[in-house]
């Protein structure tokens, strides 16, 4: 199915790409990404997407951070390469979903996050990049990584925008429970 520039609920997964405990403290805006990633799993649940979480090197940057609400029933994917493509669980729990749009947020905007989108741009993936909910420790290398996911064929949106994208109509239940997540 071509998207057009917008994600289909039935085709999407979310990726929350290591948003680990001793990683977040030094990441520019981390609060306000943490609750828009937070957002975004809700809103994932609501539309019933596939969500896979992942940590980088846990040992040494930690868990994923206790107030990013996981569900019990989504292993966590450990990985030591920046890609998320590159990672042989990661893509066995990918090519399981059978999914065409990955809406991408986490850290670091310009190391995982960036490496993994332009994998899956190359993989044939729609990439959406949450760009309000995605950071590095460093705000410029934040936008640099976006502008060039933007050059090499991402979709770069807003956690409000990708939610609203995946409706179809107003007045569902769905519906209202998306406008009650982003008030």
């Amino acid at each position: 199915m071509q998207t057009f520039g917008s994600p289909h609920p039935h085709s999407s997964t979310l990726l929350v790409i290591d948003v680990q405990e001793r990683l977040m403290p030094v990441i520019h805006e981390s609060e306000s990404i943490k609750q828009q990633i937070n957002r975004l799993i809700q809103g994932a649940s609501i539309l019933s997407l596939h969500t896979i979480i992942t940590e980088q090197y846990p040992q040494g940057l930690g868990k994923t951070c206790a107030d990013i609400m996981i569900s019990e029933q989504e292993p966590i994917i450990e990985k030591i390469s920046f890609s998320c493509m590159q990672c042989d669980d990661f893509m066995t729990r990918l090519s399981s979903q059978n999914s065409k749009d990955l809406i991408i947020c986490g850290v670091e905007t310009h190391i995982c996050v960036l490496k993994t989108a332009l994998d899956a741009i190359k993989a044939g993936y729609n990439v959406f990049i949450v760009a309000d909910a995605v950071s590095s420790r460093a705000k410029e290398n934040k936008e640099l990584a976006l502008a060039h996911m933007r050059q090499m064929g991402a979709f770069i949106v807003s956690t409000e925008m990708v939610l609203f994208m995946m409706l179809q109509k107003a007045g569902s239940d769905t519906f209202k429970a998306i406008s009650k997540l982003i008030k």
